[in-house]
């Protein structure tokens, strides 16, 4: 670069340095009293010269003196020898031709030493970084989670817990002819703790633990995600015995040829390349994969058999032994109130996964900081429920009167029927205040965590789902808007009575069961089954909605004084409690529940 300077602008510069400015006035001095010898004129106006003694000099003539003739007569009349130039921007053609090639070279330079250093593992960049696993290795002794931090799921924490043992003491295996597991699958629906149980296993093993999501493997790029899966398991058998983990391995694991992804390279190779690592020719039995995933239903069958993924362990919803416990580990660094009860709050927490648990007790614990208190309150906890189930409450929002009466009468309905129903679950409270898109509940409490669902508890559900719209006929004599809601879930509930679980008489124990996602709410449009059969479905669901109604109202018109009795006191307090639901139903506080039938 400096000889560059030199060459180009070291001549004008000297030039520069060397020639006298003078005015143009000074100019035609010196050339009346002949001290001039030449004179180059440039197309701008610009004119340099050499005097008589020899030095060089510089001046800009005014525009009407080039225009006018009278600078060249002068000129001409002295005997000075007079040229004339075209002037150019040397310095802006020569940046202008030669920046385009400078900047050419640097890049291709710099191109080369970055991939130069990839190729030689120096660095994380180039193409060596490009091609590199993103994998993240856990330190055993740094991972605060441990199995106690992880509330309940004892079964899953064993076959674990035995993965573990196995790549600790393989000896132990060995001696009595056992191979131990390749792969263990972790499958629930999403927020059960799947991710947890893979931090524990990283805090519990006394192995390297690699760590890498599913879709750092999926690249633009045909063949890096194969490449980094080469990596990732090199990396794992130099450290072996070792144990990767790979969250939402759907990313990668998806059937082949089917779907959206079909024909896909990409996705293809670097399946092809994960299959042929867990269980191909290189098969390594000290490298363990854990991986996780909510849609089972989209791996490859190559995937899920023997040899591969071993063992394929369900995370479901916790249960209500299971909720409780999770409950104790979010609320153990809380203060709680006398009356908080954690047992009742995992009752009336059907459903709820451990991440909407954890949710719950932070919610309670962000309600009584704003109201300044540091303990936390069972009013707390109720609050924090309706806030995730129902929406925030407005405040702002008020009904008409006669909206007022309305809700209060439709609630009512809800609250009497599952009061007076044999196998409804227990109402524990009744609001007409609105929350969300709700402007009054009805909260029941399950006795028992029920996993098996009789015909009649089934009806009665339809007759309570129904009892809002019930008692609105009962005393206005006319349906309301506001049970859209409850005409949807009662309809939900009849078809699957209907399609799934064979109690229709008229169509018989048979059972169309549509095609969804095992733990992701998404139904496939399709149907099974042809339109007669549709028919069919279509008039025995109208059929129990219809008998369920007509249950409820019978109900309601037997038990009128205790509708109207419940309804005053809805439209003065605006929340009762289900102990005086049952008071004014002339029921036991606890009604008993049938036990379902036995089933093969």
């Amino acid at each position: 670069m400096a000889v560059f300077m030199i060459l180009f602008f070291g001549p004008d510069l000297l030039a520069s340095a060397t020639t006298q400015h003078i005015d143009y006035s000074t100019l035609l001095t010196r050339v009346q009293a002949h001290q001039v010898r030449t004179v180059s004129v440039g197309s701008d106006g610009t004119i340099t010269g050499t005097l008589t003694k020899g030095a060089r000099f510089t001046t800009q003539a005014p525009l009407w003196a080039l225009t006018t003739g009278d600078l060249a007569s002068r000129l001409e009349n002295d005997g000075v020898q007079v040229s004339a130039y075209q002037q150019s921007d040397t310095l802006r053609q020569l940046i202008v031709s030669l920046l385009p090639t400078l900047l050419f070279l640097g890049a291709a330079v710099w191109i080369g030493r970055r991939m130069q250093g990839g190729l030689t593992g120096g660095g994380s960049g180039g193409l060596g970084g490009l091609l590199r696993t993103k994998g993240r290795v856990t330190d055993a002794e740094r991972p605060a989670t441990r199995f106690t931090d992880v509330a309940g799921y004892e079964g899953i924490k064993q076959e674990i817990r035995e993965v573990v043992d196995y790549l600790q003491r393989p000896d132990r295996y060995r001696r009595a002819g056992a191979r131990g597991p390749r792969g263990v699958l972790l499958m629930g629906p999403p927020g059960t703790g799947k991710t947890l149980l893979a931090r524990a296993v990283a805090g519990e093993a006394r192995v390297p633990f690699f760590a890498m999501e599913g879709s750092a493997f999926v690249e633009m790029f045909v063949g890096l995600g194969a490449s980094r899966v080469r990596d990732l398991f090199a990396q794992a058998r130099q450290a072996a015995p070792a144990i990767i983990f790979v969250d939402e391995i759907d990313a990668i694991g998806g059937r082949r040829g089917v779907g959206a992804v079909a024909g896909h390279d990409e996705h293809e190779q670097t399946l092809n390349q994960l299959l042929a690592e867990m269980d191909g020719f290189s098969g390594d039995s000290s490298v363990v994969v854990l991986a996780n995933t909510n849609r089972p239903e989209v791996l490859d069958p190559a995937l899920l058999r023997p040899g591969r993924f071993d063992r394929q362990v369900q995370v479901p919803l916790p249960a209500l032994a299971d909720r409780e416990r999770i409950l104790y580990v979010h609320a153990r660094d809380k203060c709680l109130a006398t009356d908080v009860n954690l047992s009742k709050i995992a009752r009336a927490t059907p459903g709820f996964s451990g991440a909407d648990l954890a949710n719950l007790v932070n919610e309670a614990a962000l309600r009584a900081a704003r109201a300044d208190r540091d303990e936390l309150s069972a009013a707390d906890f109720d609050q924090a429920r309706d806030r995730l189930v129902l929406g925030q409450r407005d405040e702002s929002s008020v009904l008409l009167p006669t909206e007022q009466r309305t809700v209060a009468v439709h609630e009512s309905g809800h609250a009497l029927v599952a009061a007076l129903a044999p196998n409804a679950d227990p109402v524990a409270k009744v609001t007409i205040l609105p929350s969300g898109m709700a402007l009054g509940v009805t909260h029941q409490l399950p006795e028992d965590e029920r996993r098996l669902y009789n015909e009649a508890y089934l009806t009665d559900s339809l007759a309570v789902r129904l009892a809002g719209r019930a008692a609105e006929l009962v005393v206005f004599g006319q349906a309301s808007t506001g049970a859209g809601d409850d005409l949807a879930g009662a309809t939900r509930l009849a078809v699957r009575m209907v399609r799934e679980f064979g109690l229709s008489d008229r169509l018989g124990p048979v059972a169309y069961p549509v095609p969804s996602s095992t733990y992701l709410d998404a139904e496939a449009p399709d149907r099974p089954y042809a339109e007669a059969t549709q028919r069919m479905v279509d008039h025995e669901v109208a059929r129990l909605l219809r008998t369920a109604e007509q249950h409820a109202i019978d109900l309601l018109q037997r038990h009128r004084r205790a509708l109207d009795e419940l309804t005053g006191r809805l439209l003065e307090e605006e929340t009762v409690d289900g102990q005086a639901v049952y008071e004014i139903a002339g029921r036991p506080a606890t009604p008993t529940t049938l036990v379902p039938k036995e089933a093969s």
